[in-house]
């Protein structure tokens, strides 16, 4: 057992394109409801966006070399899966259901610049 203590995260971040922060405030923000939180003046020049939400920070940061990451993604633990889905799929958002992982109901997304997302739920 580690001697360390841990506590939880304080954020995940992913890459997004250079000129992308208005694509992505629509997806996290609107689409979402994640609070846009503002960048300490010290990291404002190298763009992105960072959101939060009551659980926990999301750092979208400019990558000049951007790939969407389609294989590694962060995983969202929510109440209520079902009510998120149809959030998603109103304005278009394809939501790809996954029953694969015992104990969960999930599914995955691609965000506004082809991040993958998953959104889970815990049934057992």
């Amino acid at each position: 057992m580690s001697a360390v203590r841990w506590l939880g995260f304080d954020h995940v971040q992913l890459a997004i394109p250079a000129n992308s922060e208005d694509i992505c405030r629509q997806f996290y923000k609107d689409i979402l409801g994640w609070e846009e939180v503002a960048k300490p003046e010290s990291l404002a020049g190298r763009g992105g966006v960072w959101f939060r939400t009551d659980s926990f920070h999301l750092h979208l940061g400019v990558d000049k070399n951007f790939r969407p990451a389609e294989k590694a993604h962060p995983a969202f633990l929510v109440m209520d899966l079902i009510p998120l889905a149809k959030i998603l799929e109103k304005p278009g958002i394809p939501v790809e259901w996954d029953s694969k992982l015992e104990g969960y109901k999930r599914f995955y997304v691609k965000d506004a610049v082809g991040n993958r997302l998953e959104f889970m739920q815990k049934t057992a």
